[in-house]
């Protein structure tokens, strides 16, 4: 799935993608290219529907593997004092962000970049994804070793998971790393879960 991997940034198409986000309705601009082009993947709508946004306060959050901005556009309109990460491998998929979170007014703090281009001692209070389980076992691992510590002590991510794809034995491997992992929901072959950073 091309979300997975580099593309290019083109002049691509653009069609228009409505969705529904802890009460908003937004409309997104996405193109072929990248990740549920046409709309609002199941995993993601799962988890936005399982858990309610950040507390408004929230400083420094991080949407892993942003596609065309959805989450991470929420979580700027919710919280209107925090900067948000959108990270991507896909530059159609950061430009598609970028152009989002303009249009719909967060485009100030919402920061799309590619994982190399922010600065490994960044912390945060949430980290939300759902995250490319395609890429296969060992990638997806070395992928959250990457980000999940990043997390400030206290903070918490929030992470979907298809259950035919691994969902419980990638809980089963975040438990025994060391990160205390809660499924919170499960809906339509999906389970949401949330992880708390314990270390200090």
């Amino acid at each position: 799935m091309s979300h997975y991997f580099q593309t290019p940034a083109e002049q691509s198409a653009r069609h228009l993608v409505h969705a529904s986000i802890w009460g908003r309705e937004f409309e997104f601009s996405s193109a072929p290219g990248v990740f549920s082009s046409r709309r609002l993947d199941i995993g993601t709508r799962v988890l936005l529907r399982s858990t309610t946004p950040p507390e408004p306060d929230a400083k420094h959050l991080l949407d892993l593997g942003c596609g065309f901005g959805p989450i991470a556009i929420a979580l700027a309109t919710e919280c209107p004092d925090a900067l948000v990460d959108a990270v991507d491998v896909n530059d159609l998929a950061l430009e598609l962000t970028r152009e989002n979170a303009r249009a719909l007014g967060v485009g100030d703090r919402v920061r799309a970049m590619r994982p190399d281009e922010l600065p490994t001692d960044t912390q945060y209070d949430e980290i939300w994804s759902n995250p490319p389980i395609r890429i296969g076992k060992q990638a997806l691992h070395d992928l959250l070793q990457t980000w999940l510590p990043r997390l400030r002590p206290g903070g918490v991510a929030f992470l979907v998971a298809g259950k035919n794809l691994g969902a419980d034995s990638l809980q089963r491997w975040l438990i025994s790393q060391g990160w205390p992992t809660e499924r919170i929901a499960s809906a339509k072959g999906f389970r949401v879960f949330r992880l708390e950073q314990t270390a200090t």
